[in-house]
């Protein structure tokens, strides 16, 4: 792996979440299932699918932001996400993609899968506001 994207916020480790892998450069997010992420018996909630999606997605764009030699911070403006089918009693990964990075705007798709890649159980559709740090 390159230098990974590794700084997950409190939000993300409370639910165990962490980084395994990458794809195309950006970080792979792992979250195992546990009682605190299950909604209904045997299934994970739609809050925590939700949550692993946006870290896929802010680690996605701050790998990217980095790359471009940039220190920037971002502003979540929209959220939109898809539930395709019900994440079950497994490890659960995501992976963000950035698909447009301007100036001052994002965009970012977040896929999250347990099996197979190609079988999502959910997509998220982000837009951050990128705002560049002043300088003292």
């Amino acid at each position: 792996m390159s230098a990974l994207y590794t700084a997950l916020p409190p939000y993300a480790q409370a639910l165990d979440m962490t980084v395994v892998d990458e794809i195309d450069g950006a970080p792979v997010i792992g979250m195992p299932f546990a009682d605190r992420v299950q909604g209904r018996p045997g299934f994970l909630h739609g809050g925590a699918i939700s949550g692993l999606l946006e870290i896929a997605a802010i680690a996605a764009i701050h790998q990217a932001l980095r790359a471009k030699g940039s220190d920037s911070a971002i502003k979540q403006v929209n959220v939109t996400v898809d539930f395709m089918r019900g994440g079950v009693s497994q490890m659960t990964f995501a992976v963000g993609e950035v698909t447009r990075l301007g100036r001052t705007m994002a965009n970012v798709e977040a896929r999250a899968w347990q099996e197979d890649r190609d079988k999502p159980i959910a997509m998220g559709y982000m837009h951050y506001l990128i705002k560049a740090k002043r300088r003292v």
